[in-house]
């Protein structure tokens, strides 16, 4: 997932454009397995996890925008301690970053992420402050049907992901284990300005992983509605004639409300996802963007069968205000 965020300096807005060098396409769909840099109008690598067995939840996320030929970098973290009841959320923006793939290298600043080979199961290490965790992939890169998030209306964005990670390393000191979600979305999209969006990251207990996208304009008209399974052979299907329906809503400090809990159906069969700690509003100043991101779970049936939900939640609320710190809020 993931994924909220334009990340440009305002001055730079005034006099860009987007960049020709690589139309979007949605007859064209990337390699899965092709999940280094593109010359693109944004770009994000994202890695985040609910580790239940240890109560705790991150997210990880490095940015890329270019316009016009001028680059932007932007990297943030949050790290949730469910036994505290904690939420550190911490933001690099030194523009020293560098992009190599193959294999994938992701820096910026301190910061890495770094896979250790060419090869689908090759580890990935996440060095980001006090992320230290090595990730092995459990299943191979796939590319989300249809192959990329939102419309031509709100721009567009492909969408490859590895949707389960064997974690293990520290976060903050504390050892960490259980499995982590990693996505790499690209494309011609303005997230927080064009577009916002209500995402799930999801594994279930019979082995397969669950992706939810419901893409919204500014004023909150849904544009897209997309699932996709992985099932445990590692292939990604549509999820057919999914809904996605809003239940518990929740007021943050900032005065934004999110909906917190929801209800899934689809011809696969039906889930409840609801949010295992509320308070987890992020306001990033190096991206403009205020958005809920925390661990989720839930349980239903899916594929005739009773299965649980752990993953994780990520809704946008939309760009902060100048008084939050925002760039390109009133």
């Amino acid at each position: 997932m993931n994924r909220a965020f334009l990340l440009l300096l305002a001055p730079l807005l005034l006099t860009a454009c987007i960049p020709q060098a690589r139309a979007f396409d949605p007859a064209n769909m990337p390699d899965p397995r092709a999940l280094g840099p593109n010359n693109s109008a944004t770009e994000w690598w994202y890695v985040s996890g609910y580790l239940p067995e240890t109560k705790q939840a991150f997210h990880w996320a490095q940015f890329k925008v270019n316009y016009n030929g001028i680059p932007y970098f932007a990297s943030h973290l949050a790290i949730t301690d469910l036994n505290a009841g904690t939420l550190n959320f911490q933001e690099e923006r030194r523009q020293d970053a560098t992009f190599a793939f193959p294999p994938l290298k992701v820096r910026q600043g301190d910061w890495t992420l770094t896979q250790t080979a060419s090869t689908d199961s090759a580890p990935y290490t996440l060095y980001a402050g006090p992320l230290q965790l090595t990730l092995t992939p459990q299943k191979a890169p796939v590319v989300h049907p249809p192959g990329f998030s939102g419309t031509a209306e709100v721009g567009r964005l492909y969408y490859q992901s590895v949707t389960r990670l064997a974690l293990s390393g520290t976060i903050a000191g504390k050892p960490a284990s259980g499995v982590a979600w990693f996505d790499h979305q690209w494309g011609d999209q303005t997230p927080g300005q064009a577009a916002l969006w209500d995402w799930f990251g999801v594994h279930l207990s019979d082995g397969s992983d669950l992706m939810l996208y419901r893409v919204k304009t500014l004023d909150g008209r849904v544009v897209q509605l997309a699932g996709s399974e992985v099932g445990a052979d590692g292939v990604a299907r549509e999820v057919k004639n999914v809904t996605m329906t809003p239940a518990r809503e929740w007021v943050s400090p900032s005065g934004r409300t999110y909906v917190l809990d929801w209800a899934v159906a689809s011809d696969r069969g039906t889930l409840t996802l609801k949010a295992v700690r509320d308070n987890q509003e992020l306001l990033s100043k190096s991206t403009s963007v205020a958005y809920w991101e925390g661990a989720v779970q839930g349980d239903g049936t899916w594929g005739g069968a009773a299965v649980r939900a752990e993953g994780m939640g990520e809704f946008v609320g939309g760009a902060l205000s100048r008084a939050e710190g925002g760039l390109f809020g009133k």
